[in-house]
């Protein structure tokens, strides 16, 4: 009894289909299987390939608020986010809430606050550039010819920097604080930094030559031989004026439509 029982959980159940098969494939031309084995490794390569790209793709999903230190950025994502007026501090980390955009699709991004201090800016930036949909470079309007060479610096950094070149976020300036009577227009901030830009790419890149031409991770800004304009960048660039305090003060609405409409847009 016990060796018909070792017998019949000896014999394999799909041993007659694999003999048939190999019957079928010995009587096939071998260039015929050479073609079916190339097939399918053709078919399995192209699955590999697909799963690796749309794992490592980064889903750009998030909204920078971006500036210098104390250019209203986390008073305006308190404004945008709950349309309050909140007292702030200079901020020393990030701060992210989801945001849903005012349109018909009901688009949903996450806001992030980075912090503005030019100790602070490298790591945050790192940290979530990849991720940025759009980047909000938010402009203090008020005392922007005292800062113009600051921001052209910190706006080169972020334009230059490989991994943003390569994602290319809308980059929206929010020229912000319209409500104090000194705020210099939209459209005088861009001339101003188009201009500022222009030197700072004329200086770097003579820097870089006199290091043997290294480049490091960053990019050439706008066009070879002519003059730095925005309109030369890969993506959508945008200035607008906005006051995250508004012209009421705190009891009042904040001067924003015109940076939701833009969001809007995404």
């Amino acid at each position: 009894m016990e060796e018909k029982i070792d017998v019949e959980a000896g014999e394999n159940p799909f041993q007659p289909y694999l003999d048939s098969l190999r019957k079928v494939l010995e009587d096939q031309d071998p260039i015929f299987i050479v073609g079916i084995i190339v097939s399918l490794a053709v078919v399995v390569i192209t699955f590999v390939l697909l799963k690796y790209f749309i794992s490592s793709k980064t889903v750009q999903s998030a909204v920078l608020l971006v500036g210098l230190s104390d250019s209203g950025k986390t008073l305006l994502f308190s404004r945008l986010l709950s349309g309050k007026f909140k007292k702030t501090q200079t901020s020393i980390t990030d701060s992210s809430a989801p945001y849903k955009a005012k349109n018909e699709r009901g688009s949903s991004w996450t806001l992030v606050d980075l912090p503005g201090h030019d100790s602070l800016r490298p790591q945050y930036v790192e940290k979530f550039k990849s991720a940025a949909r759009a980047m909000v470079f938010v402009v203090d309007s008020a005392i922007f010819q005292k800062e113009v060479r600051d921001v052209a610096e910190f706006l080169y950094f972020l334009l230059t920097d490989s991994a943003v070149y390569r994602n290319v976020p809308s980059l929206i300036v929010a020229c912000n604080k319209q409500d104090i009577t000194m705020a210099k227009s939209a459209k005088l901030i861009r001339q101003q930094l188009e201009k500022e830009m222009n030197t700072l790419r004329v200086t770097r890149s003579a820097a870089l030559s006199a290091q043997d031409g290294s480049a490091g991770a960053s990019v050439h800004l706008g066009k070879k031989g002519k003059d730095f304009e925005f309109s030369q960048l890969p993506m959508k660039v945008e200035f607008l004026e906005c006051s995250a305090r508004g012209s009421k003060g705190e009891d009042g609405e904040a001067d924003i439509a015109s940076l939701e409409k833009s969001l809007a847009k995404l």
